[in-house]
Parts: C-alpha cells; sequence; structure tokens
C-alpha cells in the first residue's frame, strides 16, 4: 500500500488511493472513492462513492465530500465546511436520482464552516471564506465573503488579496510572489512570462 490509513479509519475495497495519501482517525473513504496522490482526509472525514479528489488536495476534519463532488488538484477543504448534492431535501421523499454535480476547480480555497451548495462551480484559485454560503458559480481567482456570498474582491494563486476592482481593465502584481495578473472585464488570469 503506497499510501497512509489510520487504523481507526475505514476504505471500502475498491476505493482508489493514490500514493502518499494519507486518511486520519476515524475517516471513511467508500468504494467507489477516487482519490488522487498526496491527499490528505482529516479526522472524521467521510468520502462518498460518487467523488473524485485530485491530487494534492487538503480536506481538513469534520468534512463530508458527498457523491457528485469533484474537486481538482490542489483544492483546500476547511474545516467542517459543508457540501451538498441535493437542492431540496426531504426525509420522505428520495431524491437520489436528482442528484446536482458539484465542481471545484484547480487551487480553490473553501474556508472553514462554508457551505457549497450543490450543482455550482468554484473556479480557478478561488477563495470561499470562512462561513460564506455559495449557492452561484464562483469566477476563477474571486474572493468571496458572506451570505450568501457575495464577491469582494480577486486573489492570486498564491492566496493574496489582488489590488484589483471588481471589473474592469486592470493589472496588478502578488504582493508576495511579484507574479503578474490581468482583469479584463469580470474575468481575472495570470500573466504567463
Amino acid at each position: 500500500m503506497s499510501y497512509t490509513v489510520h487504523p481507526s479509519a475505514i476504505v471500502d475495497e475498491g476505493a482508489q488511493i493514490g500514493a502518499g495519501s494519507r486518511v486520519w482517525h476515524f475517516a471513511h473513504v467508500c468504494a467507489g472513492a477516487r482519490i488522487g496522490q498526496g491527499v490528505s482526509l482529516g479526522q472524521n472525514v467521510f468520502v462518498g462513492n460518487q467523488v473524485v479528489i485530485g491530487n494534492q488536495c487538503k480536506v481538513q476534519n469534520n468534512v463530508s465530500v458527498y457523491d457528485n463532488v469533484t474537486l481538482e488538484d490542489g483544492v483546500f477543504c476547511g474545516p467542517s465546511m459543508v457540501f451538498t448534492n441535493v437542492y431540496n431535501p426531504r426525509a420522505l421523499v428520495e431524491r437520489k436520482s436528482e442528484y446536482r454535480h458539484t465542481l471545484v476547480k484547480k487551487g480553490a480555497t473553501l474556508g472553514a464552516n462554508c457551505t457549497i451548495v450543490c450543482g455550482t462551480t468554484v473556479g480557478e484559485f478561488a477563495f470561499v471564506g470562512a462561513g460564506a454560503v455559495i449557492n452561484k458559480d464562483v469566477p476563477a481567482y474571486a474572493l468571496m465573503v458572506g451570505v450568501p456570498a457575495k464577491q469582494v474582491g480577486w486573489m492570486s494563486q498564491f492566496g493574496e488579496k489582488l489590488n484589483l476592482p471588481l471589473q474592469g481593465q486592470a493589472e496588478t502584481t502578488c504582493p508576495n510572489t511579484g507574479a503578474r495578473y490581468r482583469l479584463n472585464g469580470n474575468t481575472v488570469s495570470q500573466i504567463q512570462d
């Protein structure tokens, strides 16, 4: 086995887990889960059957990654953040055929106690603040806070706030790395040299 599983964790037969990944105390990984390399699943994490988790993701304590959620490479899920997969759940109405897909793109951060309502896409390197509720798609590099979440800025790949307006035409650099970013309308991209 090229990954580590704590003795208290359960990994169902058939689950695919990449090299160098770690499954910590009391976690449960279902048989159909596909988990990449170098992933950390914290204490009391649940990973459903129809879940894909990319390489180098960190899923902190008390997070349930339910069916139809896909995390691309390098996604950070803060402690006790929440995914859903049914938009209008009822205990007395089975809606497993109505699961909505949720996609969290490369490098995004989902802060502690935030909620990602099913059917949404969180863009590359977006940053969702602690306790925010995401109920619509989030642009790449966007900084989102509040309930429901609103965009209040832009973030660099390094996780630093960029000095850019919410929309228009502008350029700036990451205050930590010096990487350059361009705002074009309401879209931010890193300028490749």
